[in-house]
């Protein structure tokens, strides 16, 4: 089984951003955590600040991956192209966010993945990426 982990803006800025939020871990070093975890799945990962680019990845994940684990960030909540791309694609997508945006801003509790989404796991840190490798076991 290959999986695409695809982050979106300010994620490549874990582990120094709002630890209180985030975590003092870095996205790579749990990556790395990940792959060891899960030897048997191919897991790549892929991290971008700009929209079309994470578009772009969501686009390609379908020839080339058996499911997309999404944290789109803070587009989660502005980007019906990303929203567009995931119900334009065959390969299913769990929508992932480390923390509860229902306990956060107003603004963060309206999502343009979740309703594209083969399913959302938020608020549990680092370990929603965990639990959305196992919801493709």
């Amino acid at each position: 089984m290959k999986l695409l982990v695809v982050n979106g803006p300010n994620l490549n800025l874990l582990g120094k951003r709002e630890p209180g939020i985030y975590g003092s871990q870095s996205f790579e070093a749990f990556f790395e955590t990940l792959k060891k975890q899960f030897k048997d799945i191919d897991l790549s990962y892929y991290q971008s600040n700009i929209e079309g680019e994470l578009i772009t990845k969501i686009q390609q994940a379908d020839d080339e991956f058996d499911g997309v684990i999404l944290n789109a960030g803070a587009y989660t909540h502005t980007s019906i192209g990303i929203g567009d791309a995931i119900k334009a694609i065959a390969t299913p997508v769990v929508e992932v966010h480390i923390s509860n945006t229902f306990g956060r801003e107003e603004f963060r509790h309206q999502s343009y993945i979740s309703p594209n989404a083969k399913g959302v796991i938020l608020g549990f840190g680092m370990q929603s990426y965990v639990l959305a490798i196992q919801s493709f076991l």
